[in-house]
């Protein structure tokens, strides 16, 4: 394989400069370096930190290192390009930015669309969560959110830009001509890289136990587990801005020269204090050894640094837990300004699942050091520091500090409410399965449980990567491309009349193919089920026979008609049908689908601009829109968003649809254009309701917002934490709901006296009424109970130590005699009450038993043993059961059977 291939590997670069190829001696990968002494790969973890002691020309802030790395490249021809957001929205295959690559991927690497530049440069913030558990232990190795400075070059057949040993020569000149490293130091370790469904080799760069940079030459796809060629070769570089950052300013850790100021602010708000200085002396050097993967390296670490200190290994135990918590509280509080400043909404599902395993993960970090209540300060803080680089955190900081406090709050509620669930879970065999149920079900994170057990002296192993597993759990679900049946992978595309011409209810078409019941056409007027949007109904007509068109789905760009039976022989490739679609039920969805768009609008308008497309269906009855939001929305908001899009209906403002170039559109409107999905197409179709939304859009349209007609919102739902469901009719649709809501008015008035207008006060007066009723009903109620329990106390039976009574129901009033019951037998421990219930030839037998009586003949025992005799089923507890007949039983005979019963058990 490719990866094994060490010709992938031998450029002339190496051998001009004088490079030599070692193996090295702790992994065993192959390294390209000037110095000869070299025995290792340079790499952690094998070999210490001592980057040091090495000279470098400037210290660089974060700001400046990606500065100087744009600027580098900008010089040697490569064009800037903004960076994206960390919330991935251009793909369906992925929630997270977690690469400069992705930015790219799939629709330029595969081809499909041209990159927006060529050579370009970018530096992205990226999140990964899959190394969240070793944040903070490898004093910033390891980060959920870092930058990654790329610089790309898309080869193609027609267009060679540059390869292999130019990018070793760009890497080569910024580490050693722009930072000033000795070039002695630095080593391209050969390496294997994949991500993203594509794959190459790779080099990575070193440089005093710490890599700088990784150089991908991507030039596969990977799919169905084989590396298939791909039509660009791709230059593909990954730079650690922080991490250059870090080896210029030789601080103590990352942490340090990312967070400058902000590691003492956070220690102030924290309480951790700082270690001595004779810690980071000690530790410095040796924690590039510590392997994640293998615990057992940390504990040779921490003795060689308590040699070397003086300090205890418990005293070096507790200031690494105590610095591992401060840095991930750091690490952690800047993710979540990120992801929330991209619009990401905590929730169960998606991006807002990622994010809200990063909010808990703070908050459960927090707990521990009895730290409650200071997440959205923390937050508050990281948004001031960054929003000098990225001025959206600012802009967004309401939205991100009121999110932050409701799901504060709704972590608190929810250990409160299950923590005692979660410690019955896991107090005996606690499975990895079983933590992360007690964690996706009931929210409670493990150490939470770790800590309340340990109370109990009870102690839990928790797996070191509990929240890498949990965030893999979040990974979207592969997509695989359609394969298109055999019958139709020659066919050309077909014309989209529907998009052409949406006005347009007939047409004639050329057949193109048949199967069956199923018809393709060079073109067609048939709107086939994509974007939310249901598939057009119709009729398909060839020399006076009559098909009825159930419903077209488009498969590679070529649209399947389904008929409502099997094509006639006569109707063959080549032959003119005319067809026809259900006009009227076409017109009510375009309506439908047009007053999506507005009320989208309308929501951001009033809600936000977090407000996302999370679902929508248009039909000819209603629409449905499922949207990112984080709370509900109460009636008067409601009724804004309602008002605003109705008045966008008023204005009649023009539909406008087109083509348009993908990168253009994405530079113009940015990634909002993927509410509904993302096109893999070089051009893309815009629907563009000016002021009011812009979307990427298969769907058909009205022409103006004015035919609409008019939007009413029907109904509103919470599906889960962060997705709210809105209903809603347009045009005619609204009518017949008016007419549907007059209707219930009408039987309404009906049923209660007085005309439709009275219906409000006439409910009003009914419900003074019901409330005098009650009142009422619980003093009779009262009277009956002290009645029925003065008769049960003189009238039990005894036998042996317990007694018994069986009260004959003839008022039905199953909670009262539920209570009465449970009362008596609470008050007499010894006693046995037996409700009996016959009417319409049924019986309801209900046992309620003391304490001690149910000791000595539990009431369930009973319901079995009377079940034999008489018939029946039912069940319960010792204290509480009922037995039901579908015939009735006498007072007399029930009577009979229990002193049965009763000899039988010797009482």
């Amino acid at each position: 394989m490719s990866q094994q291939n060490p010709k992938e590997y031998d450029l002339p670069f190496f051998h001009e400069n004088g490079y030599i190829r070692k193996k090295c001696r702790v992994c065993g990968q192959y390294f390209w370096t000037k110095n000869p002494k070299f025995e290792t790969c340079q790499d952690s973890p094998c070999v210490e930190y001592y980057f040091d002691k090495i000279p470098v020309k400037k210290k660089l802030t974060v700001s400046e290192a990606r500065t100087t790395f744009l600027k580098f490249f900008e010089k040697r021809g490569h064009k800037i390009i903004t960076p994206r957001p960390v919330a991935a929205r251009w793909r369906e295959d992925l929630y997270l930015t977690i690469a400069s690559i992705v930015v790219f991927q799939p629709h330029v690497t595969n081809g499909i669309v041209p990159p927006p530049a060529n050579p370009l440069v970018i530096s992205q913030p990226c999140i990964r969560l899959e190394d969240i558990d070793n944040v903070g232990y490898t004093f910033g190795r390891h980060l959920t959110i870092f930058e990654m400075g790329g610089h790309h070059a898309f080869n193609s057949e027609k267009e060679k830009i540059y390869w292999k040993n130019e990018t070793v020569k760009y890497a080569y000149e910024f580490f050693t001509q722009e930072l000033g490293i000795p070039e002695e130091y630095i080593v391209f370790k050969e390496s294997w890289w994949e991500g993203g469904g594509n794959a190459g080799p790779s080099f990575e760069v070193a440089a005093g136990g710490l890599e700088l940079a990784t150089l991908v030459f991507m030039q596969y796809k990977i799919k169905d587990g084989e590396y298939q060629p791909i039509p660009l070769k791709i230059v593909d570089t990954g730079y650690g801005i922080e991490r250059i950052s870090w080896f210029t300013q030789k601080t103590p850790t990352a942490f340090h020269s990312i967070f400058g100021y902000l590691v003492d602010e956070f220690r102030k708000q924290l309480g951790i204090k700082e270690p001595p200085k004779e810690f980071y002396d000690a530790i410095f050097s040796k924690i590039g050894l510590l392997d994640p993967d293998n615990l057992e390296t940390l504990s040779v670490i921490i003795e060689k640094v308590s040699q070397e200190s003086g300090l205890t290994r418990d005293t070096i135990e507790s200031y690494l837990e105590n610095e591992a918590k401060l840095f991930t509280l750091l690490d952690h509080t800047k993710t979540i300004a990120f992801m929330l400043s991209d619009g990401i909404v905590p929730s169960n599902q998606g991006e807002g699942y990622l994010a809200r395993l990063v909010i808990r993960r703070a908050l459960k970090t927090l707990s521990t050091i009895g730290k409650e209540g200071i997440l959205t300060k923390l937050v508050d803080m990281q948004i001031e520091y960054w929003s000098r680089d990225f001025p959206k955190l600012k802009q967004k900081r309401n939205y991100i500090l009121e999110v932050l406090e409701i799901e504060e709050r709704k972590y608190n509620e929810m250990i409160k409410s299950n923590l005692k669930r979660a410690l019955k879970i896991l107090s005996e065999n606690p499975t990895l399965d079983k933590l992360i149920k007690v964690y996706q079900e009931l929210g409670i994170p493990p150490e939470i449980v770790a800590m309340e057990l340990n109370k109990k002296n009870k102690k839990i192993n928790l797996p070191k990567n509990f929240y890498s597993i949990i965030a893999k759990e979040g990974k979207p679900k592969e997509i695989k491309e359609q394969e298109p049946p055999e019958w139709i992978k020659e066919l050309p595309p077909t014309e989209r009349l529907f998009h052409k011409e949406p006005y347009l209810s007939k047409s004639k078409a050329k057949v193109l193919a048949v199967k069956d019941n199923m018809i393709v056409l060079d073109q067609t007027i048939v709107y086939p089920t994509g974007g939310g949007q249901v598939s057009d109904t119709g009729t398909l007509y060839y020399n006076g026979t009559k098909y009825s068109i159930n419903k077209a789905e488009s498969v590679s760009n070529v649209i399947i008609h389904y008929l409502d039976r099997k094509v006639d022989d006569q109707i063959k490739p080549g032959a003119i049908v005319e067809i026809e679609i259900d006009w009227q039920r076409r017109y009510r969805i375009m309506r439908h689908h047009t007053a999506t768009h507005v009320i989208l609008g309308s929501l951001r308008k009033v809600l936000g601009d977090h407000v996302w497309q999370a679902g929508a269906e248009k039909t000819s009855e209603k629409g449905r829109l499922d949207i990112t939001h984080y709370k509900p929305i109460d009636r008067q908001t409601l009724l804004r968003i309602e008002k605003l899009a109705n008045e966008v209906v008023e204005k009649r403002i023009p539909v406008k649809s087109f083509i348009i170039d993908r990168n253009t559109a994405e530079e113009k409107y940015g990634f909002r254009l993927y509410q509904g999905g993302v096109p893999m197409q070089k051009e893309i179709r815009i629907i563009e309701i000016p002021g009011v939304d812009f979307e990427a859009c298969f769907g058909t349209h009205v022409s103006n917002t004015g035919e609409i007609g008019g939007i009413k919102i029907i109904n509103t739902t919470k599906l889960q934490d962060g997705i709210i469901r809105l209903e809603y009719v347009a045009g005619t649709a609204e009518t017949e709901y008016a007419e549907k809501l007059e209707e219930i008015l009408e039987t309404a008035s009906i049923m209660i006296g007085g005309g439709k207008m009275e219906v409000p006060k006439r409910i009003e007066s009914l419900k003074e009424e019901l409330k005098q009723q009650k009142t009422l009903i619980n003093s009779y109620r009262g009277l009956v109970e002290e009645l029925l329990e003065k008769e049960l106390h003189e009238k039990k039976v005894k036998v042996g130590t317990i007694s018994y009574y069986i009260l004959e129901d003839t008022i039905g009033d199953n909670k009262l005699m539920t209570e009465l019951l449970q009362k008596t037998t609470n008050s007499d421990p010894n006693l046995i009450v037996f409700r009996l219930l016959s009417k319409n030839n049924e019986s309801l037998i209900e046992i309620s038993a003391g304490t001690q009586a149910s000791k000595i003949l539990p009431s369930n025992q009973i319901v079995k043993e009377l079940s034999k005799k008489i018939g029946g089923k039912g069940g319960g507890k010792p204290t509480h059961s009922f037995l039901r007949l579908d015939r009735s039983v006498s007072k007399g005979e029930l009577e009979s059977e229990l002193k049965k019963l009763f000899s039988q058990n010797n009482l």
